[in-house]
């Protein structure tokens, strides 16, 4: 048996585990036909295993097979394993891609609405783990009582739910009346509705973007800028994946500068931070940034 078919047994092993996935749901979950996901649960029978099927059509590795408790251990954490696990992946810098590949990893393969319990807290817990749910079996949602920020309103929206930010302040999901991928704040979801329709428009779907001063976004637009020393250094404390795009330069009075060439998916995180400190920074480009950079002062209140 080669190991990318061990690694499909044990993935398998483990979703029988969580008793709530049918042949169909196993089938897209794992990318295997039903064909196979049948001759692998009956290998996991001849080996003494103990796979029920439920009336609804889900199949389980039922409590009393050998061995059951050790597997089940072995591929979910307890509560107390996954808030240290939690604790030790939050204490890495926020801007090393370390700890979202961590995270990523982690929740890709383990029980991660443990996870998500010690992250999220209060009424916000629930909704997470019922979007949880619906992004692992692909089905679409309707955020129940969703308040915009921009228009004020509450409504139900329709959605196709993708993945989350950071520590699941905002949800990435396909919304179907708009023919968009958008973000939702989790903490304006009301509530959520798992319908029993799967993903109809994953071809649409888009993957978001964070760029280094940490927004969020789908777009990205060119930033360039020219800054001092001081502002460099703050620049590097305050966000550190930006090192690797600043390069250094000396002019004409052998003073030392340096130009910051990157993409942002947002003008906001780096306009923050240019207008702190406009008597170090020279924006060269883009225009729509200079722009956007006037738009704020004449707005700002002395």
């Amino acid at each position: 048996m080669d190991q990318p078919q061990i690694e499909r047994l044990l993935r398998l092993m483990m979703m029988l585990t969580a008793n709530k996935y049918t042949i169909e749901q196993l089938s897209n979950k794992l990318e295997m036909s039903p064909r196979t996901i049948y001759r692998y649960i009956d290998t996991f029978r001849n080996a003494g295993f103990l796979i029920k099927k439920n009336s609804d059509g889900r199949f389980r590795l039922d409590r009393e097979s050998k061995y059951f408790k050790e597997i089940s251990e072995l591929v979910h954490f307890t509560e107390e394993e996954a808030y240290i696990l939690k604790n030790a992946i939050e204490s890495i810098d926020e801007n090393n891609i370390l700890k979202q590949n961590l995270k990523s990893k982690l929740y890709s393969v383990y029980n991660y609405k443990i996870i998500a319990d010690c992250v999220v807290k209060g009424s916000n817990a629930k909704n997470v783990n019922s979007l949880v749910d619906a992004i692992e079996l692909r089905q679409q949602v309707i955020l129940k009582d969703y308040t915009s920020a921009n228009s004020k309103t509450t409504t139900d929206r329709l959605v196709e739910p993708i993945g989350f930010t950071t520590n699941y302040i905002q949800l990435w999901a396909y919304e179907i009346s708009s023919g968009e991928t958008k973000t939702f704040k989790v903490s304006r979801i009301g509530g959520v509705e798992i319908l029993e329709k799967e993903w109809e428009y994953e071809s649409q779907h888009k993957k978001g973007y964070i760029d280094i001063f940490r927004m969020h976004g789908f777009n990205k637009f060119n930033v360039k800028l020219k800054l001092g020393v001081k502002a460099a250094s703050l620049l590097k404390e305050e966000f550190p994946l930006a090192e690797k795009h600043l390069v250094e330069h000396t002019d004409n009075n052998n003073s030392r500068y340096y130009i910051l060439d990157l993409d942002v998916c947002s003008y906001e995180g780096v306009g923050r931070f240019v207008l702190g400190l406009l008597d170090d920074i020279e924006v060269i480009g883009s225009e729509e940034f200079k722009i956007f950079l006037k738009q704020r002062i004449l707005k700002a209140k002395f």
